[in-house]
Order: structure tokens, then C-alpha cells, then sequence
């Protein structure tokens, strides 16, 4: 089972949960995925997420927030290295 990390920047002010993402994607090991829990959605975050080698699957929640996963992109998201 994938190993993963949850951070919880629900009704944090900008630009701190863009910040905060940031760090936690820098130390994210390979085969893990990271959780944002976000009261917005972040489009800024997904060219950064491109950039430096990341995917992502965004969820809508019902409640109006959203859930970001994300993992390195030569990862599958259940933590499976691509072969590719």
C-alpha cells in the first residue's frame, strides 16, 4: 500500500499552502504521494507540479474543497515504479 502524506492548508492565507506544498513535494519520497487539503483549488501549483517532475489527480469534494494527490511522475499513484 502507498505510504502517504497529508497536509491539511484548508483556510490558510495565501501564499502560505502554496508554500507549504512546495516543501513537503521537495522532501516527498519516491513511491509516496502527498495529500493537500485545500479550500481552493490551486492552479498555480500545477505547471510548478510539471516542472519539477510531479502528477497530480485533483478531487472536488462536495463541501466545496478540494483534494489534491500528488506523486513523482515516474511513480504510479499506488506507489508502483513505471517502467517507462
Amino acid at each position: 500500500m502507498t505510504q502517504e502524506r497529508i497536509l491539511d492548508a484548508l483556510w490558510l492565507e495565501p501564499p502560505e499552502p502554496l508554500e507549504l506544498t512546495l516543501d513537503a513535494i521537495e522532501k516527498l519520497p519516491r513511491g509516496e504521494r502527498l495529500r493537500l487539503l485545500i479550500h481552493r483549488e490551486p492552479k498555480m501549483l500545477y505547471s510548478i507540479l510539471q516542472e519539477w517532475g510531479f502528477v497530480h489527480q485533483t478531487i472536488n469534494r462536495e463541501d466545496g474543497t478540494y483534494e489534491i494527490l500528488i506523486w513523482h511522475k515516474d511513480t504510479d499513484p499506488t506507489g508502483v515504479r513505471s517502467e517507462d
